[in-house]
């Protein structure tokens, strides 16, 4: 795994109004890239369009955390007791460990909600080789 430069857009407004999630994920269309729909203290809370499979990566000083809105989504998991799979059904939440190696993968296509600190690089602190489709970005900000 090699860092890359991260892609990155100016934090958002502070939004002061709700932010329908539906209206937020029919935004855009762009898969692996998420949308910052608010802030919680020094959290971003994002969206993401999810498709097909990510690449392995690891957040050494962050959990991250993920809500299935629609779809299902598996994450595959390396640690020190070896390689698992999780698979969240709408609805379902799920924290992956701070240190832990990844792999979201959406085989049918999902959206999810995550909760990350502001300014945490989707494909995390080590990670494969990033493709053309995955989008290596700290959030880009909502457009609505």
């Amino acid at each position: 795994m090699t860092p890359e430069e991260p892609v990155t857009d100016s934090a958002p407004a502070p939004r002061h109004a709700p932010v329908d999630l539906s209206e937020a994920l029919a935004s855009f269309d762009a898969v692996w890239s998420p949308r910052i729909v608010t802030h919680v203290n020094d959290y971003d809370v994002r969206v993401a369009k999810l498709e097909g499979e990510y690449i392995w990566h690891v957040h050494d000083d962050t959990d991250e955390f993920f809500l299935v809105l629609d779809g299902e989504l598996d994450i595959a998991l390396r640690d020190a007791s070896g390689e698992r799979t999780v698979t969240l059904s709408k609805g379902s939440v799920f924290t992956v460990p701070r240190g832990t190696e990844h792999k979201p993968i959406a085989r049918s296509g999902a959206s999810a909600l995550l909760f990350e600190p502001t300014g945490t690089l989707t494909v995390g602190d080590r990670h494969d080789e990033v493709p053309d489709r995955v989008d290596a970005t700290t959030g880009h900000a909502l457009d609505l």
